[in-house]
């Protein structure tokens, strides 16, 4: 080979691997700008999804949620805020109201005791009630199975009065009521399975979607508030007032305990 074909091939050897390196030069680059738009897509992506997180995180959910929510005032109810709840007969002269906590076991020990006297004399008129229902145990004791189960009384009140009564005496039953530490009506489920007992609510689609779908949870809340705020200095369940002043059993301080101390403690009431 000459040496001018040899210098030749040695130019155009270079020519090629000149114009080589260019085009791996070009691809090095569009890989680069590929791999920054791709970083910075999967950055944004990443923050836009911390940003759905916090903001999901931020909306307020369950008890929360139904504080929030639009009030619902179950049927068989008066006032503005549907938390009058008056049990008897019309003609009954003298009221009396009762402050009760689903969990509370005082009060299903009350129930179990003097509930049957109770309803008897609601029966004969001899007294209205006005039912209170508190929710302070779940503060105290942590959970939300007061604040479910008056939901839940809230829809058994949709259906009747007496479905509210005997759905509230089921509440308290031996058979169903749980330890106070037990936040066993914190369950849906537990609480259908509780009124299907009552023949009114049994197997009730309106009455378990109600439930289930937690329509009376902010009538409940506001309920709950009627308890909180209420101007007789009642701080425990279960508690009894009328005409402004407190029914109180054998110790002057708590409610009576027994059947006569009941009755003993509520004609003197209603003596005035």
């Amino acid at each position: 080979m000459s040496q001018r074909n040899s210098q030749a091939a040695k130019t155009a050897a270079r020519e090629r691997l000149r114009v080589e390196r260019e085009k791996q030069a070009k691809k090095d680059k569009a890989k680069r700008q590929l791999i920054v738009a791709g970083s910075i897509v999967a950055v944004l992506a990443v923050a836009g999804g911390v940003g759905y997180a916090v903001m999901q995180s931020s909306k307020p959910t369950g008890w929360e949620a139904a504080a929030d929510a639009k009030l619902v005032k179950p049927a068989n109810t008066t006032g503005a805020d549907g938390t009058t709840v008056t049990l008897g007969k019309d003609s009954a002269k003298k009221t009396i109201i009762a402050y009760e906590d689903s969990r509370c076991p005082v009060c299903a020990a009350f129930e179990q005791t003097v509930g049957p006297t109770v309803k008897k004399d609601l029966d004969s008129g001899k007294y209205k009630i006005q039912y209170v229902g508190a929710t302070f145990l779940d503060k105290n004791l942590t959970g939300e199975g007061s604040k479910n189960a008056l939901s839940a009384l809230g829809a058994a009140l949709n259906v009747s009065k007496d479905a509210f009564w005997n759905f509230k005496e089921a509440l308290y039953s031996k058979q169903w009521h749980p330890e106070e530490t037990t936040d066993k009506f914190k369950d849906d489920a537990y609480l259908i399975k509780i009124a299907n007992t009552v023949p009114a609510l049994k197997d009730n689609a309106a009455f378990q979607k109600n439930v289930k779908d937690g329509t009376y949870d902010k009538w409940a809340l506001v309920m709950s508030k009627k308890f909180d705020d209420n101007k007789y200095g009642v701080q425990g369940t279960p508690s009894f007032v009328m005409d402004g002043k407190k029914i109180t059993g054998a110790d002057g301080q708590n409610a009576p305990s027994t059947v006569a101390d009941w009755n003993t403690a509520v004609d003197k009431a209603l003596k005035g």
